[in-house]
């Protein structure tokens, strides 16, 4: 088999392929087998019609095509190794010749992955690491687990204020008329959480125990429901309850309840650390986001479309993998945000694009300093893999080789290589006062 290319436009390339006569004829020969045992010839049972009598009755032409079928893969999978063509879209195929004792001649175009051009890499400014905790977070997360392990005290008498998780029956009307989703009994709704429609928490503020009111709000012109979208409704409430939040004082026995330490000094110690690691671990997640970022901005490339269309579909079977795992799919996720597949696609056109680039970027970064993860890196990473998921490094070794992801982890660990490497190679951001 012989291959030769050409470029003829930005991405896209063609290959001119021809396979020799002998091919061609083995070709033929496995498709008259797959063929002959389908057809019906009277005389001869279904398989057994000899071939001289099929050429005749059917001809040979009629074979072409699950011959092509069957040969083309191969030389097209052949054709990418012998021209290190990287394609990234299915190819167009145009077959130029083909018959029993003739070379099957075709070509195929195909769109292959970018040129890179980068820019500046090294020396970028990224903000500086970051693990500083104040005493304004230590006091917020302090809040935040008083909140957490908070009593509510039914209150006979007052008003509810803000914070307080009241219970109320309400019925929505719009126009006059009731819409689907607009009514419940004894729904408990924290004043404050923003979980209903803007300007309804806070007409439910003042409040008591037994008390009508008409609340009157706007429904947001992004709201899920395009019937309700921007529509004034009036909800007719009536509240039951209110339940008012009795934070646990902050002291010893407070800390006790809340973590293995006896006293809240000790407590708040150990918070400070785990704020600093958690603050640490987000700030390098910035460092890693801003310097990939600065890379990408500063390179040229001409992204084809096929592969941000490539991304899109697996960004969307991701999602969808999500929406799984809490018990929904892609069609009542639909039915909820009242969107569908092509609003959805648009919204993760521009993450699929920067994706895309920002790979591409990390890929030539990593060509051109010669980047590459080894048979000790892998071992590694499966070492990783194994104290996580509790599997042995076999084990894992076994499966990712089962399921063709060993190269993917190679991949990825030569990505996250050059980020490190970017990183190495970048400066502090110089803060202006």
């Amino acid at each position: 088999m012989t291959a030769t290319w050409e470029k003829i436009d930005k991405n896209l390339v063609s290959i001119e392929v021809e396979v020799a006569a002998e091919k061609v004829n083995e070709a033929i020969d496995k498709a008259f087998k797959k063929v002959v045992a389908k057809v019906n010839v009277p005389g001869f049972r279904k398989g057994k019609v000899p071939r001289g009598i099929f050429e005749a009755r059917f001809g040979i032409e009629s074979l072409y095509q699950d011959a092509i079928d069957i040969l083309l893969p191969d030389a097209y999978s052949e054709a990418l190794q012998e021209t290190g063509i990287l394609p990234v879209d299915r190819p167009d195929i145009d077959v130029d010749q083909f018959g029993k004792g003739q070379s099957f001649k075709f070509k195929a175009k195909v769109t292959v992955k970018p040129e890179v051009q980068l820019g500046d890499y090294k020396g970028l400014e990224v903000p500086a690491a970051d693990a500083s905790v104040s005493e304004e977070e230590v006091a917020a997360e302090l809040d935040r687990l008083q909140q957490r392990h908070a009593e509510l005290t039914v209150i006979e008498e007052g008003a509810a204020e803000n914070g307080d998780v009241t219970v109320i029956d309400f019925d929505g009307y719009v126009d006059g008329e009731a819409f689907e989703g607009g009514k419940s009994e004894r729904h408990s709704l924290e004043l404050g959480s923003g979980s209903f429609i803007p300007g309804f928490e806070e007409q439910v503020v003042g409040l008591q125990t037994g008390d009508f009111k008409d609340i009157e709000v706007t429904f947001p012109e992004s709201y899920h429901a395009e019937n309700l979208a921007g529509k004034q409704a009036i909800f007719k409430v009536k509240l039951h309850e209110i339940k008012r939040k009795n934070l646990p004082a902050l002291d010893d026995e407070f800390a006790k309840d809340v973590s293995e330490f006896d006293t809240l000094e000790e407590f708040k110690q150990d918070l400070v650390s785990k704020l600093a690691d958690r603050k640490l671990k987000e700030s390098e997640a910035a460092r890693e986001t801003a310097v990939v970022e600065k890379a990408s901005e500063a390179a040229e490339i001409d992204i084809p479309d096929a592969m941000i269309d490539s991304e899109t579909n697996f960004m969307l079977r991701d999602f969808e993998n999500r929406l799984k795992q809490q018990g929904m799919n892609l069609e009542l996720y639909f039915q909820f945000s009242g969107q569908d597949e092509a609003a959805l696609r648009s919204q993760m056109h521009g993450d699929a694009v920067k994706r895309v680039r920002n790979n591409l970027v990390l890929e030539q970064i990593a060509k051109t300093e010669g980047i590459t993860a080894d048979d000790s890196d892998l071992n590694e990473e499966l070492e990783n893999l194994s104290k996580q998921y509790g599997r042995s490094v076999e084990e894992l070794r076994t499966i990712f080789e089962g399921n063709g992801n060993l190269d993917n982890i190679k991949e990825d660990l030569v990505l996250r290589k050059t980020i490190k490497f970017l990183l190495e190679n970048s400066k502090a951001e110089t803060v202006v006062a």
